[in-house]
């Protein structure tokens, strides 16, 4: 899994950043096997205007996070221009409510602000 970081402008080493596909084109929505992956979205508020240090700092943190959980994170996308953050995860009961949490508890500034919770009924 890699964060992928989107901006118009890019603050930091540009080998960390890029420009890209729509966010519809590029999230994966199934595995392998045919089976649905489940997503959220992180609101940053106002991270986009802050000092690309901080920028920096908070994208560590997201990637160290993520990094935790890496056999169930399928994909990741933070869009500075949208101060948005998009996991994809592989399904397992739980999975979300503990990255949410480890995410808010290193970043209190992330907001959760939609999720596609388990559809399997």
């Amino acid at each position: 899994m890699k964060l992928v970081l989107r901006a118009e402008s890019l603050p930091a080493d540009p080998g960390l950043w890029t420009r890209g596909e729509p966010l519809w084109k590029l999230a994966p929505k199934r595995d392998t096997e045919g089976h649905p992956y489940i997503d959220f979205m992180m609101l940053a508020p106002g991270m986009k205007k802050r000092p690309a240090h901080e920028i920096e700092c908070l994208t560590r943190i997201i990637q160290g996070v993520l990094a935790r959980f890496e056999q169930w994170v399928v994909f990741a996308d933070f869009n500075l221009k949208l101060n948005l953050l998009w996991v994809s995860l592989k399904y397992r009961p739980g999975v979300m409510t503990e990255i949410v949490a480890a995410l808010r508890a290193q970043a209190p500034m992330l907001k959760l602000v939609a999720h596609n919770p388990d559809q399997r009924g």
